[in-house]
């Protein structure tokens, strides 16, 4: 071998350890970057929990209107959270191209956004009870329901000015003071739902009317902590986010929600098709629907973590963008992706393990609730598959969104999860006679299909990418 070979041989090692040095520091930036978020993400997901498992020992009945009461309250409320999402890969592109105003600019649109939309988006709720009788739900369960919504709908502006305080704070590389809200707000969430559900410690007994307060309470709470954080602690002072609030800033407002729209409208059409898949769950009876509420919330839970691996892919893909690195670039979104697998494979095993202690969690001892249970145990069963693909599709789409990717992904959302899904769900529930376990395969299909496209648009892009340079 000559001296230039081994040269050459030499390189290509220099090169091979550099490139795996570069892996190994993106899978510890990009952990330590979702793991706050994460966090934080199961925080909140866990005051849902709470609530839910307070309301199960009011009985099955109870859960279903809380679970039809959720249905209507997110398809108004997954509008805002759309929008408000695109705060994030606009502050993250910012401040990789080192532009420190457009980061506080871009919160700025994005709280006024939340502020905009909460009027409109309160009137869904409001009118929570006739919409879900016009959908052929029983008169007792939407009146429940309505209750529910009464003490949620105050609560949606404060919860999507939090989230986009979230989004800027992840964005800038500090998600943690995000995290110690949340963890703080957990304990009182649940001694408060606890008080005014069943009435305790001086309390009225507002059952599920006081689950709703709570959650809006807390909510309030919350956004003033937030916004006190990054208006006064560092290193959120410096960019003087509440300066100029008042400022119209249309020019990045229109950018916000060219970005945030395509996100609004994915995030409803896959929320909207679990929101479906519960109304057919209450044609075919209320345990089916309190079952199906029991391991969606398992599901939700799984969800959140991914979702903050997603999030953190955004800001790291958005960074890299903005800084013009675009080997950076796939490392980020493949890095991000890899996690989700993992950690949703590993996940999974542990629900299917405990399926039937998981289901009973929710109803205690109650009588009323031991004819979900076993079908709950069941769901998280046939759910195996939908909970690897959720985690996917959701870092997948992350890592899109770093990119201002939005239009693509909400076309394929539009064609896995209704004209694929929903279709699935229908024909195996009702055509073939599965009942609730069709409903959970056709889910399963749609959010398998959903996920591969995602991965394959990431791939495709990030070639593109590549050739450009």
């Amino acid at each position: 071998m000559t001296s230039f070979d081994k040269a050459e041989d030499g390189d290509a090692t220099s090169l091979s350890r550099a490139a795996r040095g570069a892996v190994a520091t993106e899978f510890i930036e990009t952990i330590t970057l979702a793991l706050p978020i994460a966090l934080t993400q199961l925080g909140q997901i866990a005051m849902m929990t709470t609530d839910l498992a307070l309301i199960g020992r009011l009985g099955d009945q109870a859960v279903a209107a809380a679970s039809l009461a959720h249905t209507v309250f997110f398809v108004a409320f997954v509008i805002g959270m759309g929008l408000v999402s695109a705060v994030a890969p606009l502050a993250a592109q910012a401040l990789g191209a080192r532009k420190p105003r457009i980061v506080r600019r871009a919160l700025r649109v994005g709280l006024w956004a939340a502020l905009l939309l909460c009027i409109p988006m309160m009137l869904l709720p409001l009118f929570g009870e006739q919409i879900l009788l016009m959908l052929g739900q029983s008169p007792e369960n939407a009146r429940l329901a309505q209750r529910y919504l009464l003490g949620l709908a105050p609560g949606m502006a404060p919860a999507l000015c939090f989230m986009a305080v979230r989004n800027f704070m992840g964005a800038v590389n500090r998600p943690e003071p995000g995290l110690w809200i949340t963890l703080a707000a957990i304990p009182a969430n649940g001694l408060l739902g606890y008080a005014l559900i069943h009435g305790h410690w001086g309390m009225p007994r507002l059952e599920l009317l006081g689950a709703g307060v709570a959650t809006t309470t807390v909510n309030f709470g919350m956004c003033a902590a937030a916004l006190w954080v990054t208006y006064s602690q560092r290193p959120f002072r410096k960019f003087h986010v509440l300066g100029h609030f008042w400022r119209p800033d249309w020019p990045l407002m229109k950018e916000l929600v060219v970005i945030g729209a395509p996100i609004a409208v994915s995030f409803l059409l896959e929320y909207g098709l679990f929101s479906a898949a519960g109304l057919l769950m209450g044609l075919i009876s209320t345990s089916a629907l309190a079952a199906h509420q029991i391991a969606l919330q398992i599901a939700a839970i799984l969800f959140m973590v991914p979702f903050g691996i997603g999030m953190a892919a955004t800001v790291r893909v958005g960074q890299a963008f903005g800084r013009g690195e675009l080997p950076a670039i796939r490392r980020a979104g493949i890095v991000a992706i890899v996690l989700g697998i993992v950690f949703m494979s590993v996940m999974t095993l542990a629900v299917i393990v405990a399926r039937f202690d998981l289901a009973r969690f929710f109803f205690g001892d109650s009588p009323q609730g031991m004819a979900a249970v076993d079908l709950a145990a069941t769901l998280m069963l046939v759910g195996a598959t939908f909970f690897i693909a959720d985690g996917i599709q959701t870092v997948a789409a992350g890592a899109l969104r770093g990119l201002s990717d939005t239009r693509i992904p909400l076309l394929l959302a539009a064609l896995s999860y209704w004209a694929i899904g929903f279709t699935s769900a229908c024909a195996l529930a009702f055509w073939i006679g599965l009942g609730a376990v069709g409903v959970w395969i056709g889910l399963s299909i749609g959010t398998g299909l959903y996920a591969i496209l995602l991965v394959l648009r990431f791939r495709k892009l990030t070639h593109r990418l590549k050739i450009v340079t």
